[in-house]
């Protein structure tokens, strides 16, 4: 494998191999909040969060959502289709928390029926604004029948992910995906985990995933094993 680098973000390194539609994927222990405002390492979240998403990804794939994912190889590493990214992240809020709570007035946890479907812009130095479709077609960044594809498929994934992390005592609060192109077909890319989605338990309400970082709420790594622990490993 060439493992030469390609581009590093915030939570992982992106490395190219010897079949150019192939990337792997390098999960990082660093963890940053507020547009990298707040920065500190979270121990074996890179570990983690490789084996939560690769769990997920499976999940997705077998009740037909396409994705980027192919297998996990190592600590902290997948193999995953390389994708041209679509600078737009889709959130799906299925209760309120974070900055729709600040922007709305909104107390945190109350339920959102149906759900609510937010774009942003992914530009870190503007602090990933929000966007709406017109904003996406006007500057090119999706064609229309890509966003109708994107919402098509993030709607999907919230309905199979409620169920799934129902099943094991998790309330799922809200999460982003990203997407890109493979060809002409769209794919789920990037990742899916307690960085990307607030988790919070269905009986107690504690929180399982970043907020405890964002809000120094202490027992990070525990919370982000504990979601793991639930869901499971992925298939070998």
């Amino acid at each position: 494998m060439k493992n030469n680098f390609l581009y590093e973000g915030k939570a992982k390194k992106i490395l190219e191999t010897e079949d150019p539609t192939v990337v792997k994927m390098v999960f990082k222990d660093d963890a940053t909040a507020f547009d990298g405002k707040k920065k500190g390492v979270i121990g074996d979240k890179g570990e983690v969060n490789a084996t939560i998403s690769a769990r997920i990804f499976q999940f997705l794939k077998h009740n037909g959502i396409e994705n980027h994912f192919l297998e996990k190889t190592g600590p902290g590493e997948i193999l995953a289709r390389k994708l041209e990214i679509i600078p737009v992240e889709v959130v799906i809020r299925n209760f309120a928390a974070g900055s729709i709570s600040r922007r709305l007035g909104l107390k945190e946890g109350l339920p959102f029926k149906p759900p609510v479907l937010e774009f942003f812009y992914k530009d870190d130095r503007l602090g990933d604004p929000m966007i709406n479709e017109a904003h996406i077609q006007t500057m090119g960044w999706a064609k229309e029948n890509e966003v109708a594809r994107m919402k098509e498929i993030a709607y999907r994934v919230n309905d199979l992910l409620i169920d799934l992390f129902r099943e094991v005592g998790i309330q799922l609060v809200d999460f982003k995906l990203e997407f890109g192109r493979a060809g002409e077909e769209i794919l789920l890319g990037d990742e899916i985990s307690p960085d990307t989605c607030r988790f919070w338990d269905l009986e107690t309400g504690e929180k399982l995933d970043k907020d405890r970082f964002r809000q120094d709420l202490g027992g990070v790594e525990a919370a982000y094993q504990e979601i793991l622990k639930r869901i499971g490993e992925p298939e070998k």
